[in-house]
């Protein structure tokens, strides 16, 4: 297809940012979906490491022929759980990718902030983009050294969908942080920016925030990664939330919506939606992870302690 067909295709469709906020919207709606699902169906599709070890107190009353062919084609189709390393490859792959287009005014960075900012949507600043980049660089860099070091080796297994789904995640993460910012990227690699504009409040409050929640992150994994196999967490933030590093991560996405919000709005919409998305997939494997924890250690166990997001959820 000649460039031409191809922007004469991109006017055809909507601007950039709106089909990766539909695309993220559509995914936690699938997960809400698989969520409402028999229990049974559930485990099979969406239960994986310690979940997928189930009490003998989840196996009562069920009817273990009922749903042998999604057994057997999820069994079929899965994937080792040390695939979810993937994830982190995919996410600093793409980032760097975009950083590639930019600096050597990539055709298709060109093409979709063209038609990114021919929406006359309103755009980030440059700055913005740069410091929304970094941090999600340093996310995914942070992620993919803890895959190494702290993930112990297992046979667990998670499906494959589960794995696309986040596959696809990261990889519209890394169009996600500069998408809204196609104005100010534009006239860069135009020569038309050629000072530096004031980092705003917005941004200045969302990086420390991020940090901090990187910092306890981390500190979930260093002290799961500690744990005997499948055990119960008790101490530090596990003490109050059931899956504080699933609250950590959502922080990480909020400060993100909040640092790269464009001029005149609150939150960047984009990454609003990749927080919609996040949390939806995570609350759904907390809850299930609280009900696991209580199936297995007693109810006493996670009284009182919320799944993951505090006073809420």
């Amino acid at each position: 297809m000649s460039r031409d067909g191809l922007i004469q295709l991109l006017d055809n469709i909507p601007p950039p940012s709106v089909c990766c906020q539909g695309a993220m919207l559509l995914a936690a709606a699938c997960i809400f979906a698989v969520a409402a699902l028999p229990r049974e169906v559930k485990h099979i599709m969406m239960d994986y490491g310690a979940r997928e070890e189930r009490p003998q107190t989840h196996q009562k009353g069920e009817a273990p022929q009922e749903y042998r062919l999604v057994r057997q084609l999820a069994a079929y189709t899965a994937v080792p759980h040390s695939w979810f390393s993937s994830y982190y490859y995919t996410s600093v792959a793409g980032l760097a990718f975009w950083a590639y287009q930019f600096l050597r005014h990539g055709r298709l960075m060109q093409l979709l902030a063209s038609r990114q900012a021919s929406a006359g949507l309103p755009s980030m600043a440059m700055e913005q983009v740069c410091v929304t980049w970094g941090l999600m660089a340093l996310q995914g860099t942070r992620r993919l050294l803890e895959s190494w070091a702290l993930v112990k080796p297992s046979k667990s297994k998670m499906g494959v969908l589960h794995w696309l789904l986040g596959i696809a995640f990261y990889a519209g993460m890394s169009l996600s942080v500069w998408i809204e910012g196609s104005q100010a990227i534009r006239e860069k690699q135009q020569g038309l920016l050629n000072g530096t504009t004031a980092v705003p409040v917005k941004t200045m409050v969302a990086v420390p925030t991020f940090l901090l929640a990187s910092v306890l992150q981390n500190g979930c994994h260093r002290y799961l990664s500690s744990l005997k196999k499948y055990s119960l967490p008790e101490k530090g933030l596990f003490r109050h939330i059931v899956c504080p590093h699933y609250t950590c991560e959502c922080v990480l996405y909020a400060a993100l919506a909040l640092g790269a919000a464009p001029e005149g709005r609150l939150l960047n919409r984009t990454l609003l939606c990749a927080l919609v998305f996040a949390a939806t997939n995570l609350g759904v494997t907390a809850k299930r992870t609280k009900d696991w924890y209580a199936a297995k250690f007693g109810p006493d166990k996670v009284a009182g302690k919320w799944a993951m997001i505090p006073f809420v959820f």
